[in-house]
């Protein structure tokens, strides 16, 4: 038999959508706020490749990505969901969102996305919030599985998502390069 352990600390990261630059660093101000100081920041890149948004959100989408220094107990995730969710019912007007926030964390080893909805591919945690497994990290790099979204999957993010593991490496004592 195994025996049962505790994980380890876990990298908080949160990509942002919106249409406007401002409402970005808003909603990296309120994510700030609630879960401590911001230590890494992505770059502002077009967010093209679904019209998933559209609708509710309007064209001309931009996507954004920022990292917490703080470390957090993965079972964490599921408040931080509940969370980033009162956080954009803050931002919206009426019944459509200004900005979506896409909490997760990194592991050595992968990209844990967490959602309100249910797939196959998705392991519901408690409280109606789910989880996927996005992206692994093999072999020095980003690996997207069948499910992963597209913008994921494209490599778009991996240049980020590696600067935020090896912040979570550094706080966690690891040297050197591992696959």
């Amino acid at each position: 038999m195994g025996a049962i352990t505790t994980p380890e600390e876990v990298k908080l990261i949160s990509g942002m959508i919106s249409g406007s630059r401002e409402i970005l660093a808003e909603a990296a101000g309120r994510l700030e706020r609630e879960f401590g100081p911001i230590d890494l920041v992505g770059e502002v890149m077009e967010f093209d490749f679904t019209h998933y948004y559209d609708e509710e959100m309007g064209t001309g989408l931009l996507r954004q990505f920022v990292a917490l220094k703080k470390l957090i107990d993965p079972e964490e995730i599921v408040a931080i969901k509940r969370i980033t969710n009162d956080i954009e019912d803050n931002f919206a007007e009426g019944p459509n969102r200004k900005v979506n926030l896409d909490p997760g964390y990194i592991t050595e080893s992968k990209l844990i996305l967490a959602s309100t909805k249910d797939f196959s591919h998705r392991i519901y945690l408690s409280d109606g919030i789910y989880a996927e497994v996005t992206l692994m990290y093999v072999r020095g790099r980003w690996v997207s599985q069948p499910y992963t979204f597209p913008d994921y999957a494209s490599g778009r993010y991996d240049n980020f998502l590696t600067k935020a593991r090896n912040a979570l490496r550094a706080k966690l004592g690891r040297k050197g390069h591992t696959k």
